[in-house]
């Protein structure tokens, strides 16, 4: 997208005339710097990472951080299909040195990108594999006609195709570097960019060991037993995990032993992904919009890596400048979020319980491992976190060391206003659809005190939605109620927020759960005490009974105390028990 009358001067942060084009999406370093786009220099990045001088190094990030921009930036720079570009790198911080001046263009470079293979089935995702193998050999044909490769060479290279068998395409890339060092006489640097998208949606469409099967031998040929490997680069949203206690089998990096592991919690490269506060406001105050930046700061600030805070999420800036200070959520909308809502829609009640908290501004504390084990995001809060953490939804507040062994535990919370925003959306379309028309009258029908239409609307919910709180691999008969009415809580908060200060108490595991809604204008709502239980058919003879120990559990607290002390007469104080048996609920006051 480009917009004539939006124009940014941020190259290496010297003043310019001010004549670059704001482009949304364009990935493609030789292009933004060609069209004296905007862009804020990373170049830094270049020299950071071959400094390092590690063979093979991992980037996680979460999802338009401007990872495939740095990589296409890094073959820009490495590659000799890129030699004599200086004019794309005069005026950013790496071209001041004439050490790094000298390496510009001296390499063969590979540069693969798994950006685009999302596919439902196994095959699917061999071929679309294939077709990126194909592409990369395609661009090399040449090597066919320079004499180099003997004819068993030749008939290996026409045997790239799709379709090809396993073993082959997991060699492919390993067989095209030893070409390429052959012709060019020096070894080859290796890019993998979105390394991961492959293995989400094998996950999420149930091939995942088979994809792990492939992919183990696809990154030992091409990253660990290769000879002919200068340097490897390969970045991903997460880091998948190298160990499975439930699958052995899962490890896709179990041979790297090589590999140097850079995640959002490592203070390696923590400013060359996304943008600091200071080229952010500058980017404001360069585009007239200075005024916002407290308000971007609230919108789109949050982000730490390492021990970098106020980190910003460029997508969401290059959008928010491109259409003229407007706030929306870019960066939340740029993805469905599909596994991220299934994970919070079907996750158990510690899960919802926690989400209720960040909702509400507050704060998480766990322990956490960075690596993803995809098989326990089912079974594990703690994995629902590391990958929420991975994805940019959550942050970093506080790292502690405690107890003897040094544990670290994390204090959490959600990143920012936008994110805040997509998860209140999210919660709102778990009664979308069929349920929706039922969802909204049952809000009515509560602020009117109809009790009668609120047992309709509820078991209306229940029977449309019930089954989308219950599915997931770890869920069981005994806890999908509760995984249905703390989703149900969850969408009360989001949909009266405003109007309610919604409180909660929970007793996680027993079966009860109580919320307290307060008005924020007593003098047009009522104060609301609601206590959820599930029937116990052993102690109680039916809903009837267990509307009425609800009813008496609130009554036992005694909540209505808490209320009058503040203010509310009792008459303006309404209490309800919702008893729940299976998708079946009854409620009573």
């Amino acid at each position: 997208m480009y917009n004539d009358n939006k124009v940014i001067d941020l190259f290496g942060g010297e003043s310019m005339e001010r004549n670059h084009l704001v482009n949304i999406g364009e990935q493609r370093f030789e292009k933004i710097r060609e069209r004296k786009a905007f862009y804020i220099d990373k170049s830094n990045f270049i020299r950071e990472w071959w400094d390092t001088g590690t063979t093979v190094t991992l980037i996680t990030r979460p999802r338009r951080f401007g990872k495939t921009l740095n990589m296409s930036m890094l073959e820009c720079f490495f590659s000799n299909r890129f030699e004599g570009r200086s004019d794309l790198f005069e005026g950013l911080s790496i071209w001041n040195e004439e050490k790094y001046r000298q390496l510009q263009g001296t390499f063969p470079v590979i540069f693969l990108s798994f950006a685009n293979i999302k596919a439902k089935k196994y095959e699917i995702m061999k071929n679309k594999i294939a077709e990126v193998i194909v592409q990369l050999y395609e661009q090399n044909r040449f090597l066919l006609d320079s004499g180099l490769l003997s004819e068993n060479e030749k008939e290996y290279y026409k045997s790239i195709k799709v379709g090809m068998e396993d073993g082959i395409a997991e060699g492919a890339v390993h067989f095209m570097a030893g070409f390429m060092q052959r012709y060019y006489d020096k070894d080859v640097i290796i890019i993998l960019d979105e390394y991961d998208t492959p293995m989400q949606e094998a996950w999420l469409s149930g091939y995942w060991n088979e994809a792990v099967e492939f992919f183990r031998g696809f990154f030992n040929s091409t990253f660990k037993t290769n000879p002919y490997l200068c340097r490897g680069l390969i970045t991903g949203i997460t880091r998948i995990s190298n160990v499975s206690l439930r699958e052995p089998s899962e490890s896709i990096f179990s041979d790297l032993n090589n590999l140097k592991v850079i995640t959002t919690t490592s203070g390696q490269y923590a400013t060359a992904f996304g943008f600091t506060e200071k080229e952010v406001f500058q980017a404001l105050d360069d585009m007239g919009l200075g005024k916002e930046k407290q308000g971007v700061k609230a919108w789109y600030d949050g982000f730490t890596f390492g021990s970098y805070s106020d980190i910003y999420n460029p997508w969401s800036i290059a959008s928010f400048i491109d259409n003229g200070g407007e706030y929306d959520t870019y960066w939340a909308d740029t993805s469905g979020n599909g596994l991220v809502n299934s994970l919070i829609r079907q996750g158990n009640t510690t899960v919802k319980s926690a989400m209720e908290d960040l909702l509400t501004g507050r704060t998480l504390m766990t322990e956490l491992n960075e690596q993803i084990v995809f098989n326990q995001l089912d079974g594990s809060t703690g994995a629902v976190w590391s990958l929420l953490l991975a994805t940019g939804y959550l942050k970093v507040v506080k790292l502690e060391r405690v107890g003897e062994r040094k544990k670290k535990v994390y204090t959490l919370a959600l990143t920012n206003m936008e994110v805040a925003s997509m998860f209140e959306d999210m919660v709102k379309g778990w009664f979308g659809g069929e349920g929706e028309s039922a969802y909204n009258d049952f809000i009515k029908a509560l602020l009117l005190n109809d009790v009668d239409a609120m047992n309709d609307f509820m078991n209306e919910i229940a029977l449309v939605s019930f089954s989308s709180f219950d599915t997931a691999k770890s869920a069981s008969l005994k806890d999908a109620p509760e995984r249905f009415y703390h989703g149900f809580v969850l969408g009360l908060m989001v949909e009266l927020d405003g109007r309610f200060k919604i409180t909660s108490n929970r007793e996680s595991g027993f079966g009860r759960y109580d919320i307290m809604l307060v008005p924020k204008d007593r003098e047009k709502d009522c104060a609301y005490i609601i206590e959820f239980k599930v029937h116990k058919p052993m102690k109680e003879k039916d809903l009837a009974e267990t509307v009425a120990n609800a009813l008496n559990q609130i009554e036992e607290k005694q909540y209505e105390a808490k209320l009058v002390a503040d203010g509310f007469e009792p008459e303006n104080i309404r209490k309800y028990g919702f008893a729940f048996k299976g998708r079946e609920c009854m409620i009573g006051e």
